[in-house]
C-alpha cells in the first residue's frame, strides 16, 4: 500500500469515527420521551451527500420505512428528511428476539452548501431515500 493510500484510509476512519461519536452524542442526550416534546426524534438515518454540477444527491438509510409516511423539506438552508418506521401490528404480539432497526420518529437535518435548490420527487433504491436536489441558478 502506498503511503498516500494509507494516509488517506486513516483519515477516512477518523472521520467516519467522529461521525459515528456525533450520531452516539446526540442520542445519548435526546430528550427521554414524555418530556412534553412528543415530535421530538428518536433516531436518525445515515446518509451519504453527493455533489455534481447540476444537483445535489442525499442517499438515506430507511429500510423497512413506508415511502409514503416520509417527508422532505428545506428550510433555512437546511434539508430535513424526517418520519417514522414503526413494527407493523402483525408483529406487535410476537415475541421480539432482536430488535436492532430503530423504530419511532426519525428526522435527519442537513446544512446545504451555499445556493438555491429545487427539491425532486424522492425515490427508494434498495431501501435507502434518495433525494435529488437540482440547483437553481
Amino acid at each position: 500500500m502506498k503511503n498516500r493510500d494509507l494516509k488517506a484510509w486513516m483519515w477516512s476512519d477518523a472521520v467516519e469515527m467522529l461521525a459515528r461519536a456525533e450520531r452516539m452524542h446526540r442520542d445519548l442526550f435526546r430528550p427521554a420521551a414524555g418530556s412534553g416534546r412528543a415530535a421530538t426524534p428518536q433516531w436518525e438515518p445515515p446518509v451519504d451527500v453527493f455533489e455534481t454540477d447540476q444537483e445535489l444527491r442525499v442517499l438515506a438509510a430507511l429500510p423497512g420505512v413506508d415511502p409514503d409516511h416520509i417527508q422532505v423539506s428545506i428550510a433555512n438552508g437546511v434539508l430535513i428528511i424526517a418520519g417514522g418506521r414503526i413494527l407493523p401490528p402483525e408483529l406487535r404480539t410476537a415475541t421480539i428476539h432482536r430488535l436492532e432497526l430503530p423504530q419511532g420518529r426519525f428526522e435527519r437535518q442537513l446544512q446545504l452548501p451555499t445556493g438555491r435548490y429545487e427539491v425532486g420527487r424522492p425515490s427508494v433504491i434498495n431501501g435507502c431515500l434518495l433525494v435529488v436536489l437540482r440547483k437553481l441558478v
